[in-house]
């Protein structure tokens, strides 16, 4: 089995982002679970806490899923939240592990639709072909499929030292071919790109 994540992203109660964040810091770490990254949004949907941890086995997965439901609590953050959003997702298989540090003032979260029927193993067939060239020119921090909702997805991370690092380096990619992966765009039907800040703590910065 690839490495599984749970990615949860919480909506704030106006003036409370940064509450959340030191709640998710604080909370007691579930069993065999591992914190990557909190990060507050900046550009798109305002007011989200973003929070990436991975988990060495689905049945601890599964365990710290159940606990937030039956305790009805998310890092302990009830009365700060609107909302809660929680999806699980699998490492695209031929990426290396994520990697703590300083990497980036600025993470773009870009998510992907995949059209129904398609074929997701396409997908990963260009992406194994194309990173190694793409990240010659600027830093992955992961790429993972969507195994639940209702829409065939997957999510892909990068950091970047500024907006115009992002911009200059995306259109560099184009223009030397490199991306976006070759045949990768035909099996996809949506996109979305949300910038997110690293929270101080967070181990991915």
């Amino acid at each position: 089995m690839n490495t599984l994540y749970d990615v949860v992203i919480l909506t704030a109660k106006m003036g409370k982002t940064g509450e959340i964040m030191e709640h998710v810091r604080d909370a007691p770490p579930a069993k065999g679970a591992t914190l990557h990254g909190i990060w507050y949004s900046d550009i798109g949907a305002l007011g989200k806490v973003m929070v990436l941890r991975s988990f060495k086995s689905g049945d601890d997965l599964a365990a710290a899923r159940q606990r937030q439901l039956l305790d009805g609590t998310y890092y302990g953050t009830e009365g700060l939240i609107d909302d809660v959003e929680i999806s699980t997702y699998a490492h695209f298989p031929f990426l290396p592990a994520i990697e703590h540090g300083s990497f980036g003032a600025v993470y773009e979260m870009r998510t992907y639709g995949i059209k129904r029927g398609a074929s997701l193993q396409a997908t990963l067939d260009a992406w194994e072909i194309a990173v190694p060239e793409r990240t010659r020119l600027s830093r992955l921090t992961c790429a993972m499929y969507a195994l639940d909702g209702k829409t065939p997805r997957f999510l892909n991370i990068w950091p970047y030292a500024s907006l115009n690092e992002r911009s200059e380096t995306r259109a560099a990619a184009v223009k030397a071919g490199v991306w976006p992966p070759k045949g990768g765009p035909e099996h996809l039907t949506t996109m979305e790109s949300h910038v997110y800040l690293p929270a101080p703590f967070s181990p991915l910065q």
